[in-house]
Parts: C-alpha cells; structure tokens; sequence
C-alpha cells in the first residue's frame, strides 16, 4: 500500500513538472504569435499600403470574425472569474472548443482591443489540464489540481509573479469544494514545482529565440517621507472610485450589448477600435508599452491629460470585453490607474519628483485590491512593476480598497460574476 501510494505521489509531481514546462511553451508561443501579428497587422501592412484608415477596415473585418465565432460556438474566451469558479466549483472545463478558445483569445490582442492576454490563457491552460486529465489514466482522480496549478503557473509567469498566481488560485478556493485529500501544503508545493519549471521553459526560450513580449517596464526605487504617505488619504479613495467607473462602465455597456445582436455587436466593437486607432492609439492593447514610454515623458503631458488618458482607458477596457473583444483588465486597469497616480501627483506639486511612483503605486494598489477583494495577491501583483519597498503601503492600500469596495458593493458582486457566466 505505501509503495502504491509512493508511487502515485511520485507520478503526480513529474507530471506537475511536466505541466509546467508545457504551461511555459504555449505561454511563450502565444505571446510570440501575438507579438509578430501584432506587428505585421499595425505595422508592415499599414506601411506597405500607405491607407491611413487601415485600422477601421482591419477592425471591422477582424470583429466579423470573433462574432462568426461567438455566434457558433458561443462566448470565449471566458472570463477570468468564470474559469477559476468552474475548476473550483464545477471541478471540470471543457477542452472541446480549445482551438476556438486559442483564436477568439489571441484576435482581440492583435487587433488592438484594450484587454490583455490573462483570461484567455489561463482558460486554455485549464482546458489542457483537463484533457490530461482526461486522457491520461493516472491523471483523473487529480485533474482538478493540475487545473489549478496550470492557473497559478499562467497568472504568475504573465505578471511574472510567482506569488500573486499562487494567492490568486489559493485564495479563491471554496472550502465547499475542496480535494480534501491534499493537504494545503500539498498543493503549494506542486504550485512551485509547476511555475518554476514554466519559469525554466521561458527563461530558455527567451534566450535561444528572444522574448516573446517587451513586459511591464519597473519603476526605479524612491525614498518615500511623511508628506507622501499622508496623501495616502487622496489616492486610496480615488483608486476605489476609478473601480466602481469599472464596474459602471461594465454595467452600462453590457446592458448595451445585450441589445445588439452577436456578430453586429463585435463588428461594432471592431469598428470603434479601429476608430479610436486614429483618434487616441494610447487608448489601444493593453497597456505596457505606453506605460514604459509614459515613465520616460510623464513631464511632457498636462496632468489633466493622464486624469483624462486614464478614465477613457477604463471605458475603453470595458467597452473592449462587453463589445466581443473579451480578454483580461488587469494590464489595462494597471496603465490606466499609473496616469491617475502621474495625473495627480503632477497637478499637487509643480516638481513630483519620484513622488509619481508612489502616487501610482497608491492609487493603482486600491483599484487592484477593490477589484480582486484579495490584499495579498494584489500586493503581490503589483510587484509586477513597482518596487519591494513600496510593499508595506501597497498592502495597506490595497486592504483597505477591498474592504471599502465590500461595503460599497455588497451582494451586487455574486450577482455581476453570475451574469457574465451566462453570457
């Protein structure tokens, strides 16, 4: 018994590892694919047909697509909240519709939505858990934490963050339906095995062939004093407030969706993107090379500007997901919430200096910590660009954003994650 039992533990950990190299080469090479096309989309066809319009047409075209496809197979890919409630509820993701999910995740990020690439890669890496655990025999009885582990492993390499994929998972679990066979510890360490192992894959990959994103750029350290953190009393309730634009935003255009037939409805989507291409391009993707260009020349805008930049970067990520060009918030969300931090900052003192870091820190910790009601998690995801020191004030931050949004938004959350399911 002891020696099935061993032997049992020991195939689960080498196919953890296994998951894991695996998880980081599809990782990889989605995002590779996203960047070449990306490129050639907005940049060597526009160039080689010197039309200025180029994006609405390219747009418009693309939305007919998604929309073929929702009409067909339905809405993918899903959203992050429903992929981690169906492994942790439902304990099953259908793997059926995968190559669906791979092209209705990756069109959206190619053609400029304002999303990032989180929901529809951590849907895929389940779908695959799943057909493991379907089709490998001693892979079954644990499908559920392969699952699992494929979502930390694809949270924290894309935030590249081990700990905030790990908490994200770990934290969303329902005590109603958990492997109470496996103890937590258990699944913390398969959760590191998996994401070094993705870690590992990357790392090589990015050195033989060269790396498949630019990533969020990282803001330089600072010495924060009194006069910073007493601000705090600024920037906390305006993160909150820039969440409940979110979640109104959400609201006001999913209910104009719904209005709008599937297919009429993305080929809307696209063309106000396309649109939106000419009018304000820093309003497009998802947000992390505006951001490294934003580090550099933030002295160059009117703080209005950013305030502004930032509330129609809300809108637009909103408007993107309910439109049919469904993807992640947290990039878009991350960018958006820095303008803020820059914008106020600079419209407080006519030389922020690096008070910008902390400002953008502070505002975008409580919109993150509103948003996931986790703290941790989202402390740890912000180290995705913001410096360690910082950490203390992000986590006050982020905690009290969670439990101001808690009692600002009580019973309505359930509601909202119930809506999306059905759509």
């Amino acid at each position: 018994m002891k020696k099935t039992a061993a032997a049992n533990m020991l195939k689960t950990v080498l196919l953890t590892i296994l998951l894991g190299l695996v998880a980081g080469i599809v990782i990889w090479c989605f995002l590779k694919a996203v960047s070449v096309c990306t490129g050639l989309l907005w940049e060597r066809l526009p160039a080689a047909l010197s039309f200025r319009y180029w994006p609405i047409p390219a747009c418009a075209v693309g939305g007919l697509l998604i929309g073929l496809m929702h009409k067909r197979f339905g809405n993918y890919p899903e959203e992050l909240p429903v992929v981690m409630r169906k492994v942790k509820v439902d304990k099953y993701y259908d793997y059926h519709p995968m190559l669906v999910m791979l092209v209705c995740a990756f069109l959206p990020l190619i053609l400029g939505a304002s999303v990032g690439p989180e929901a529809g890669l951590t849907g895929i890496i389940a779908a695959l858990c799943y057909w493991v655990g379907d089709n490998v025999s001693y892979a079954k009885e644990n499908a559920t934490l392969y699952s699992e582990v494929g979502e930390a492993v694809t949270l924290g390499q894309l935030f590249h963050s081990p700990l905030f994929g790990i908490l994200a998972v770990e934290e969303s679990s329902d005590p109603r339906a958990s492997d109470f066979h496996l103890s937590r510890l258990s699944k913390l360490v398969f959760y590191g095995l998996s994401t070094a192992m993705s870690f590992l894959a990357i790392g090589l990959l990015n050195r033989l062939i060269g790396p498949a994103g630019s990533g969020f750029p990282s803001f330089s350290d600072f010495a924060a004093g009194a006069g910073d953190y007493v601000l705090l009393v600024l920037y906390i309730p305006v993160g909150i407030l820039l969440y409940l634009v979110f979640e109104w935003a959400e609201k006001l255009f999913r209910g104009a969706a719904d209005r709008v037939p599937t297919i009429l409805r993305e080929i809307i989507g696209g063309a106000v993107i396309g649109i939106v291409a000419l009018l304000a391009p820093v309003l497009l993707f998802s947000g992390e090379e505006q951001m490294g260009i934003l580090m550099d020349t933030f002295g160059r805008y009117a703080p209005l500007l950013l305030i502004g930049v930032c509330l129609l970067k809300i809108v637009m990520t909103a408007f993107s997901i309910r439109f049919g060009f469904i993807g992640g918030h947290f990039f878009p969300l991350i960018f958006a919430c820095v303008c803020m931090g820059y914008g106020l900052a600079m419209f407080i003192f006519p030389d922020p200096g690096s008070h910008v870091v902390f400002a953008a820190g502070a505002v975008t910790a409580a919109t993150l910590g509103a948003q996931l009601r986790k703290p941790l998690a989202a402390s740890m995801l912000m180290l995705l660009c913001f410096p360690v020191r910082m950490l203390f004030w992000l986590f006050l931050a982020a905690a009290l954003g969670a439990q101001i949004a808690k009692l600002l938004t009580r019973g309505h959350r359930a509601e909202d994650t119930d809506k999306t399911a059905a759509h």
